[in-house]
């Protein structure tokens, strides 16, 4: 190994650093990154709010005992018989029917009953929020938001722009006529990005994780922290953002060297992400999405209970371990950095054709 690669690879991450960080093309990653956080954030002032007006309500309120014994099938005057007095009462007339809503609350619950010409057709219980409810919500806002879009976009955004964006600013020949090798280059531009894109989703996935729980009791939480498996949650969730951002990242470095347009490898990748499990165990294996599913630590749906749109999105067929999953996507991904590297010997810049 020559002693001069060192230094000129920290050379020209420090160069490139500060473009990932600062790039005024991509400051609204930063938007996306903070847009998960500002979910939780509404999702806790809801349930503070409810739980607030659930506590106002006086000591003659209905009872969860007697919202439960509303069931499916009844009439009309079975349920008011019940609960004779609702708190809110809609009425529609359509062409399917009359369509009614009555609404009930108790201290712990509420209740909305959906009646269809004067029967019972539908229940919706809507109670005090509970941890592990909390843990589905917030592992499908994670999964099919946050890694699948802003994640996935950041890392189109900040690889791409590595070679394209020194392209576009005609100041890729800068690199190209130092005597640095070119596998260098390509290298401290991938770690810049790398370093980037984990420590902004990184930190927004463990705000996001902050700002989830911060409603619940203290005592409630400290339960679930220490005896509980929140620690180890909350870390599989930061390390998988960050592997999402290697994996992602060299993908889109490679495209950003091969491809003129950048739409054509981000829509073409989605789309390949997207329908991962439905492909062979072979093909699912070379994705992304496939490990950093695997590593998620909590499923959030199953094959039994969901449309086909989310089971394409969201469910997991035959998940590989983590060590096989972490190795998978490190392999994967050095496959494609080795690739970068490669093609930016043969690299030739024409700044008229861009």
């Amino acid at each position: 190994m020559n002693p001069m690669w060192l230094p000129q690879l920290w050379a020209v991450f420090r160069l490139e650093i500060s473009k990932s960080f600062f790039s005024r093309r991509g400051l609204w990653i930063y938007l996306l990154a903070a847009a998960p956080v500002l979910i939780f954030v509404g999702h806790g002032i809801v349930a503070k709010r409810e739980a607030s007006r659930r506590s106002d309500i006086g000591g003659d309120a209905v009872t969860r005992e007697q919202l439960h014994s509303i069931k499916r099938g009844m009439l009309k005057d079975q349920v008011l018989q019940r609960l004779p007095h609702p708190l809110h009462e809609r009425v529609f007339e359509t062409r399917g029917g009359k369509r009614e809503f009555l609404q009930y609350s108790s201290k712990e619950e509420d209740l909305t009953v959906r009646m269809l010409d004067g029967k019972v057709v539908g229940l919706q219980f809507r109670g005090e929020c509970n941890l592990e409810r909390d843990q589905i919500i917030f592992g499908s806002v994670y999964q099919i938001f946050f890694l699948r879009l802003a994640v996935f976009f950041g890392c189109v955004f900040v690889f791409l722009n590595l070679f394209r964006g020194e392209l576009l600013d005609k100041s890729l020949h800068y690199y190209f006529l130092a005597p640095v090798r070119r596998e260098i280059v390509v290298l401290g531009k991938y770690l810049a990005g790398l370093v980037a894109t984990s420590a902004i989703f990184s930190v927004s996935a463990a705000l996001q994780i902050v700002v989830l729980y911060m409603h619940f009791p203290k005592a409630m939480l400290d339960e679930y922290l220490t005896t509980g498996n929140g620690w180890q949650h909350a870390f599989a969730y930061i390390g998988v953002a960050a592997l999402a951002c290697v994996g992602y990242g060299s993908m889109f470095l490679l495209a950003g060297m091969l491809l003129r347009n950048p739409l054509i490898p981000a829509v073409t990748i989605l789309l390949w992400e997207s329908i991962n499990s439905i492909l062979p165990l072979m093909l699912r294996k070379i994705s992304v999405i496939y490990y950093l599913k695997s590593m998620c630590p909590v499923e959030i749906l199953s094959k039994d209970d969901v449309t086909p749109v989310l089971a394409l999105l969201a469910v997991n067929v035959e998940p590989a371990t983590p060590l096989v999953a972490i190795g998978g996507l490190i392999a994967v991904s050095l496959g494609f950095v080795v690739v970068a590297a490669y093609y930016s010997r043969k690299m030739e810049i024409n700044y008229a054709s861009d």
